[in-house]
């Protein structure tokens, strides 16, 4: 009788671990959502309100812009340290490390909410960044806050925050689930698999629950008709992967740092460069006739919407703005960011197919950058036929993707999240050593 009641104990710690484990994975879901949509309307006012200023006067980005990020750096220096930049890297990098304080570091609540409110700061004075890669670091923070009672757990559960953090930012919840396995794991993990697709579906609705069913560019039928069409696949490929490839190599190297007096300059006044990098971005919106600050979102869904091409000059300065900002050591993401260079590129190569839907083609300058600048074309292809509900352009887009990925190689040898989260993990474990 005493037998059976110690295994009648041990089933029911079991059961009961078991139990928790799925309740802090639903419940990080349904908060990681809940923060994600949080940040999406924020974003959108503090956009909103920055156009309010453009409208007062065009020229006042000259103050606002370089002083915003300026202030931004100070205050991510000064209080929230490591939330700069994406929060992409830093995800990965909680991931890799094993001592919980150099988790907590890089992934928290204080960090969480200082990586929302910078981000907003960023897009309220212009900054050419989004919102998507900080709701990942974010959906880290939440789940690693929630399941610090079960440290073996902490790899699987960041990942699916993350992955959770993508979904519900784009309302896309197969790209959320891709981009946990092919970009924070490069593996899939068969023990935490079923619990990570369950804090995705918990974040997908939690996200329609409370903004509603919607694809995030909206609903596009556009396909590649003609045979001839079809040579806009390689064309988009190599220009998405010559200048993703570009962007990360200028962004990867920046972080590391330039070993030379410019670097040395660049090290020792940080908010001065980040003053520059905004008078840079401010320079470009005005050059730009206003189109380049911000997500780039409003600018290309329109495109999309009523099929008219983007200016010529947008994708070269949209990139130009994005690596400024990228650069300058303010929180932002470049999710958006990415896509809007890639439609500006394809706007420009659509010019030379005149039969060809622009929309089309568009998609492919989306999916080759994308895919060039993060080197995941599984996610690449992924989420913008998720952001688009356009099935019909699956093929050639995971071709341009793939091409793109090649091209890119080429330039930057690895992933921009993944180098730079090399950078993360290298100060972390040097600072818990000490």
């Amino acid at each position: 009788m005493t037998l059976l009641s110690n295994r009648q104990k041990r089933i029911f710690k079991i059961t009961s671990a078991r139990w928790q484990r799925r309740a802090i994975f639903l419940l990080g879901g349904i908060g990681v959502g809940t923060a994600a949509v949080a940040l999406a309307q924020l974003a959108d006012l503090a956009q909103h309100a920055f156009l309010l200023l453009l409208a007062k006067s065009r020229y006042a980005v000259l103050a606002v812009t370089p002083l915003g990020f300026m202030l931004s750096a100070y205050l991510t220096i000064r209080m929230f340290p490591n939330a700069q930049g994406s929060g992409i890297p830093q995800a990965i990098a909680a991931r890799h490390l094993s001592d919980q304080a150099a988790r907590e570091s890089l992934i928290s609540i204080r960090i969480a909410i200082g990586k929302m409110i910078l981000t907003l700061f960023g897009l309220l004075c212009g900054g050419s960044v989004g919102r998507e890669g900080p709701t990942v670091q974010v959906g880290a923070s939440i789940m690693f806050a929630l399941g610090r009672v079960s440290p073996r757990r902490q790899p699987g559960l960041i990942l699916a925050g993350a992955a959770a953090g993508v979904a519900a930012a784009f309302n896309t919840p197969l790209a959320g689930i891709v981009f946990g396995i092919e970009e924070m794991s490069r593996a899939f993990e068969t023990r935490t698999s079923s619990l990570i697709i369950a804090a995705v579906i918990a974040a997908g609705l939690t996200s329609l629950a409370l903004a509603g069913n919607y694809a995030y560019f909206g609903s596009s039928a556009m396909s590649l008709a003609r045979g001839t069409d079809w040579l806009a696949v390689p064309l988009c490929g190599v220009a998405g992967g010559i200048a993703g490839g570009l962007f990360s190599r200028v962004v990867i190297v920046m972080a590391r740092g330039i070993k030379n007096p410019l670097g040395r300059v660049i090290k020792g006044h940080p908010l001065w460069f980040a003053f520059a990098c905004g008078l840079a971005v401010a320079i470009c919106g005005l050059v730009s006739g206003d189109t380049i600050y911000g997500t780039g979102y409003v600018q290309v869904e329109e495109a999309l919407d009523h099929g008219t091409p983007l200016p010529q000059d947008f994708g070269v300065l949209k990139l130009l703005a994005t690596t400024f900002a990228a650069i300058s050591g303010i929180p932002g993401g470049i999710f958006s960011p990415s896509l809007a260079v890639g439609a500006g590129i394809g706007s420009n190569i659509a010019a030379l197919f005149h039969d060809a839907p622009l929309g089309a083609v568009m998609l492919l300058g989306m999916v080759s950058y994308f895919a060039g600048v993060v080197q995941a074309p599984i996610t690449a292809f992924v989420i913008v036929t998720e952001m688009t509900d356009n099935h019909g352009m699956v093929v050639p887009l995971m071709a341009a993707a793939l091409i793109a990925h090649f091209v890119s190689r080429m330039i930057c040898e690895e992933g921009i999240y993944h180098a730079l989260a090399k950078g993360f993990i290298e100060r972390s474990s040097s600072t818990s050593a000490k």
